[in-house]
């Protein structure tokens, strides 16, 4: 695409990519009525889950601490592990509704042998910033119209920088859905402000899946839901731009996370879509969202190369947050990409399960579970086959992003009682074959990620609450044989909320 094109599109966009205000009269109505009913916190308070520790909010940053280390981390291991995820959940009294609401905090865990060290901060965005320093919540969030606040004059006025991580040329980039990306002090986990990639380019949303090819290419999008736009990035090794667009997409759906292959973007569209009068009524952001099975379940394919060569096929209607990896073959019959991803059948999840956490509440939805879907973009037509494993957070050997693979790791079992998952996996996608280790019935898993060791199997890596000690333990696994347990494992002083996601730096 042309940069005056660009320029053009970026324009009509308005101020706010991501996010459009809501009409005053409604907001008005809105946080008036919830001014007079919310008590989500008194809730929270009262409630007796003992898992609630994962949903509590650190009255601060975390200094430097050493966990009690039972075993040896392996030499590959040895570097530091970055998470993050929501830990801002309430201030000032009020609590958010939903569990993606929260400020992020970041946390870097340096491990060196028998020796390992924990720091967290919270991310300080101008928006959190602001509303520390007022004692209370400013501005809507993603799932909550807090009382009394303001429509928000930008996406970045409303970035919590919450989702995930990117280290990128020796710095720590903190990602969210909406806006820009925030950058870290890799060390001491500082925040130095907004990653603006190009002045034109300030305050577009910047995901928080991107995807780092094998030669250290970094792609990545950013969803402009009121305006029905996708901008494209690709970013060069040394952390340069290369390009960027925005195509437009009709029933624009939330799109959480995508793939690449060799040649190819592959985004997995699901029918929630973005509808601007439920938002003009007072809707919050999450609920202007509109659940459209009819629609199917589109897969969106883009050329590398050229951007305006696209494909789209269909899919029975499904829902999805994250995506394992995507390979291509060529046949007679055109170029086939099979792309690994954990499915639920509806959206239940992102309304509900995890809307009542925030209120200690257990709410099951639609169970999430590994599938692999066939495009052939010479015939346009898609198939899909389930895996039978419970499954979210998915992770492969980075060194195999967009080639061909097999192992999964993952979060697993799925108990009625708990929210999240309660073992961690390893899934071969092609046989269905899998193993896992279960933690208990008093821990809640977070995402694992594998770290290559040249070219031995490897090892799994990753966090989980055990609320029951009311502690979080880092475990390591060897990759071939993680059903045997951890080879070592550092357990914190305290516990920490529950995060989302991460990326492993080696020493």
């Amino acid at each position: 695409m042309e940069r005056r094109e660009l320029l053009r599109l970026l324009a009509s966009a308005g101020a706010l990519p991501l996010l459009a205000p809501l009409a005053p009269s409604a907001a008005l109505a809105t946080l008036a009525h919830a001014a007079g009913t919310d008590d989500w916190q008194a809730q929270f308070e009262a409630a007796s889950a003992p898992w609630k520790i994962g949903f509590a909010t650190p009255a601060g940053d975390l200094p430097l601490a050493r966990a009690t280390v039972r075993g040896r981390f392996p030499d590959a291991v040895a570097g530091t592990l970055f998470r993050i995820g929501p830990a801002g959940h309430d201030l000032g009294g009020e609590r958010y509704h939903h569990w993606f609401d929260g400020d992020g905090m970041v946390h870097r865990f340096v491990i060196d042998g028998a020796d390992v060290r924990h720091q967290g901060r919270y991310v300080a965005t101008p928006k959190r910033m602001a509303e520390v320093k007022a004692g209370r919540h400013l501005v809507e969030a993603f799932g909550t119209l807090p009382a009394g606040a303001e429509p928000p004059t930008s996406a970045d006025s409303i970035n919590v920088a919450n989702i995930s991580v990117l280290p990128l040329q020796g710095e720590l980039l903190a990602l969210w859905e909406g806006g820009s990306a925030t950058r870290i002090d890799a060390h001491t986990l500082e925040t130095l402000g907004v990653k603006t990639w190009r002045a034109d380019l300030a305050g577009m949303p910047f995901s928080a899946h991107p995807k780092v090819d094998p030669d250290g290419a970094v792609w990545n999008f950013g969803v402009g839901a009121s305006q029905g736009l996708l901008a494209l990035y690709e970013i060069a090794p040394e952390g340069t731009l290369r390009r960027a667009a925005v195509v437009p997409v009709a029933d624009m759906p939330m799109v959480h996370d995508f793939a690449v292959t060799e040649r190819h973007l592959v985004f997995l569209m699901p029918p929630l879509v973005y509808d601007g009068k439920r938002k003009e009524a007072g809707a919050s952001f999450l609920d202007a969202y509109v659940w459209r099975p009819e629609l199917g379940m589109r897969a969106l394919v883009i050329d590398k190369k050229d951007w305006a060569r696209r494909y789209t096929l269909e899919l029975p209607a499904g829902f999805l947050f994250h995506v394992g990896n995507a390979w291509e073959e060529e046949t007679p019959r055109g170029t086939l990409i099979h792309v690994d991803y954990v499915r639920s059948d509806n959206a239940d999840s992102v309304f509900t399960t995890n809307r009542e956490v925030m209120r200690a509440r257990r709410v099951r939805g639609a169970d999430p579970h590994l599938a692999v879907a066939t495009l052939n973009l010479g015939t346009g037509r898609a198939t899909q086959a389930a895996v039978a494993q419970e499954a979210e957070f998915p992770r492969i050997d980075p060194r195999r992003v967009g080639l061909r693979h097999r192992q999964v790791v993952h979060a697993t079992q799925i108990r009625p009682d708990l929210p999240g998952f309660g073992a961690v996996a390893r899934t071969d996608v092609e046989t269905g074959r899998s193993q896992r280790f279960s933690y208990g019935t008093q821990a809640i898993v977070e995402e694992h990620v594998f770290v290559p060791d040249g070219a031995k199997p490897g090892w799994v890596l990753g966090t989980v609450l055990d609320f029951g000690r009311q502690k979080t333990v880092l475990s390591c696994f060897a990759a071939d044989h993680l059903g045997a347990g951890p080879v070592a494992q550092a357990t914190l002083p305290y516990a920490l909320p529950l995060g989302l996601h991460g990326a492993f730096v080696p020493a």
